[in-house]
């Protein structure tokens, strides 16, 4: 699987504009790439938001369909040139992979991210010891240097909650499953610490947590973990499910809009956020008691 490169949103923008150009002149990408003098599969690549788009062929397809000066055509510019801009998670590649790279860039890019966890915590919500010890149990494949990576890489992710350079905080509306926070990783000790943030953390107001109880019948989709990255643009939600072979992307509008429901359910379902608090204190308090 090759690597995200950069920023995916304005990608993936830029190439649905293009495909709706060319498919309401009624082109097909044979009669496009042959006007343009690139090949096919370029412009597939360009169309399908693989790669970052060049800015020559850019300018090139803004003048074959006539939008030179035009409002769009700056839009087209834009985009491309974000497309191309080096983010923060681009120095750990290829230490993030099996879908962690789209996972991390479509994160980094998300105004809202609505999660479903079983068995462990949110990862935005992790201590290092915690994450540490899952690492160690979970993935002992992983050599001493590419472990320090990979914290490095759960740090960043975790500092959108309280800061993002030229955007709003990240927002975290999180439903984890009550095995989560009775689960033991690592000791007693790191637990202690694990809850203890999660009821700091859960009072941000960027910052939803439930945990979905026992006691509740589980609803749909409450079986795995999954990820709904919600964006400004109100377009092109996606989902991602987190599996042991890696993340599957699902990006159909149904699809996408099935899973804003289940996870409206999920809410429903679960404790509000003062009982949920409540409940971590009195685990960390008992389970997990000095």
């Amino acid at each position: 699987m090759t690597s995200v490169q950069g920023p995916v949103r304005p990608r993936k923008l830029l190439g649905a504009e293009l495909r709706r150009l060319r498919e309401e002149a009624g082109l097909t990408l044979e009669d496009l790439a042959e006007a343009l003098m690139i090949s096919k599969s370029k412009l597939s690549r360009l169309e399908t938001a693989q790669g970052s788009p060049a800015l020559r062929d850019v300018r090139d397809l803004i003048r074959h369909f006539g939008l030179e000066g035009s409002v769009k055509a700056e839009q087209f510019m834009r985009w491309t040139r974000a497309a191309s801009k080096k983010e923060w998670w681009h120095s750990y590649l290829p230490t993030i992979k099996g879908g962690l790279d789209l996972h991390v860039a479509m994160e980094a890019e998300a105004a809202v991210i609505r999660v479903y966890t079983i068995p462990v915590l949110p990862v935005l919500l992790q201590v290092t010891a915690y994450t540490r010890a899952l690492y160690e149990r979970m993935e002992p494949w992983h050599s001493p240097a590419e472990l320090e990576k990979l914290l490095e890489v759960r740090h960043k992710r975790r500092l959108a909650l309280d800061y993002r350079d030229g955007m709003p905080r990240l927002k975290l509306v999180a439903v984890t499953h009550e095995s989560s926070i009775r689960q033991l990783v690592g000791s007693p000790a790191i637990m202690r610490e694990q809850l203890s943030h999660l009821i700091e953390r859960s009072t941000l107001p960027n910052v939803e947590l439930r945990v979905l109880p026992f006691a509740q019948t589980p609803p749909f989709t409450s079986t795995c973990m999954w990820a709904y990255f919600e964006f400004d643009d109100s377009e092109g939600d996606v989902v991602h499910v987190e599996t042991h072979a890696g993340f599957g992307s699902i990006e159909t509008a149904g699809q996408v809009a099935n899973y804003r429901e289940h996870h409206d359910e999920l809410m429903r379902s679960s404790l509000g956020p003062d009982e949920t608090r409540r409940l971590i204190e009195s685990v960390r308090d008992t389970a997990f008691a000095d």
